[in-house]
């Protein structure tokens, strides 16, 4: 039986999930204005300013098409109807 694709958050490529970014974590404006920036020039991801590593955009995570329950920060399925929890 195939599983099936969780429906995302409808604010899911703009804006990560509560439980994935804090409102209040330090360089939240860096992060979503790399983010922004990679998702606006179609890459797949961006170089995290607090870590240095790279992290996956909304974008690629959501062609993706399924949460894989990794963490992943911009994940667009967490907090959607059918993952409501982080």
């Amino acid at each position: 039986m195939a599983v099936p694709t969780p429906r995302p958050r409808p604010d899911a490529v703009s804006l990560p999930h509560r439980s994935r970014l804090d409102p209040a974590a330090p360089f939240r404006d860096e992060i979503l204005a790399a983010h922004d920036a990679a998702v606006a020039a179609g890459r797949d991801g961006y170089v995290d300013p607090m870590t240095g590593y790279v992290v996956l955009t909304a974008a690629f995570l959501l062609d993706r098409g399924h949460c894989c329950e990794s963490g992943c920060r911009h994940c667009p399925y967490v907090g959607g109807p059918d993952l409501p929890e982080g």
